[in-house]
């Protein structure tokens, strides 16, 4: 006698689930997936989100509320005096002053810094002994801190005594020993800031330029060579400046940015002397200094936001920042 099994299923055989349940088999599979990248990414990145949202964006916003009153020895004012204080600062006097001497410090430093860190970058890629040796000890014043060199430059380099380093150079050509810090016609302590800032930044700089031009493709100089062109001032012109745009307008774009932010060789070299003050020093003796205004030294410190913002989006768009190389 045979048993008969309906829907001509075996007998003992499991049922396989259909395509509906497969499908939210799936769905469940790929929503687990995604909360736990959601997990993740909040795991990794929510430290720092918090910490830019306590670190950054609380003290704008309450530098923005202190500008806006007449904040002295306070951080909780009362008495509201809206943009009287961007008046203030914007009109004729120590706050436009130190927008004069950082612009005197920008064309001085960053056409400097820019052309000494292409050529070092430029002799660096030529060589083919010890390359690394030279990269190290051109980067080695990166690290240094700025309070440091500013210290060696002030008390051993520029001291103004007859036995500091550089006078004791110009007195082998017999050169009176010079005031570097305190003489103010001329301004010698112009050197003293330019030299020090140079030190400390080219080899960052350089590093920059030595990447990009171990990018360019050395068919284009062998092309160049094939039709004629002269190793040198030819193929640097036609060549390897059109390829080092984008490197180029990034490195004039963070100097000016530095540019913008130097204090601490000011600070240093030259404290207390209202003949050389950068914008940043002159908002730190304003709110941290004896009258603790921080209603003038908040709006001058957004203005100072403001005008990097300016002129960092006015130079990304005539130089066409983030473009591919031509």
């Amino acid at each position: 006698m045979t048993t008969t099994t309906t829907g001509g299923a075996r007998p003992g055989a499991i049922a396989s689930p259909g395509p509906a349940a497969k499908a939210k088999a799936k769905a469940r599979r790929v929503g687990h997936g995604v909360r736990g990248s959601t997990r993740t990414f909040w795991l990794f990145a929510g430290p720092f989100l918090a910490g830019l949202l306590l670190f950054v964006y609380v003290p704008v916003g309450w530098s923005f509320y202190l500008s806006l009153f007449q904040a002295q020895n306070t951080v909780t004012p009362t008495k509201f005096v809206g943009l009287d204080n961007y008046a203030d600062i914007l009109t004729e006097g120590p706050f436009t002053d130190s927008l004069w001497t950082f612009t005197l410090f920008a064309l001085i430093v960053v056409p400097l810094t820019y052309v000494l860190a292409l050529a070092l970058a430029l002799l660096v890629h030529r060589i083919r002994v010890a390359r690394a040796f030279f990269r190290s000890v051109f980067f080695i014043p990166t690290a240094c801190s700025y309070v440091v060199a500013s210290m060696v430059w002030k008390l051993s380099i520029f001291n103004g005594v007859r036995f500091g380093l550089a006078n004791t150079v110009l007195g082998w050509f017999g050169v009176e020993p010079i005031a570097w810090i305190g003489t103010v016609s001329p301004p010698w302590y112009w050197m003293v800031l330019v030299t020090v800032r140079l030190w400390l930044q080219l080899g960052f700089y350089m590093i920059l330029f030595l990447a990009a031009l171990q990018q360019i493709p050395k068919e284009l100089y062998e092309a160049a060579w094939t039709d004629g062109a002269r190793p040198g001032r030819q193929t640097f012109r036609h060549i390897t400046l059109p390829q080092l745009r984008t490197t180029s307008v990034a490195v004039v774009l963070l100097l000016l940015i530095a540019a913008y932010q130097a204090f601490d060789e000011f600070y240093n070299l030259l404290p207390n002397t209202p003949y050389a003050r950068p914008p940043l020093v002159y908002l730190y003796y304003t709110a941290l200094g004896q009258g603790q205004d921080f209603g003038h030294g908040s709006a001058g410190a957004l203005v100072l936001s403001a005008l990097i913002t300016m002129v960092t989006l006015l130079q990304g768009r005539i130089f066409g920042f983030g473009k591919a190389d031509g």
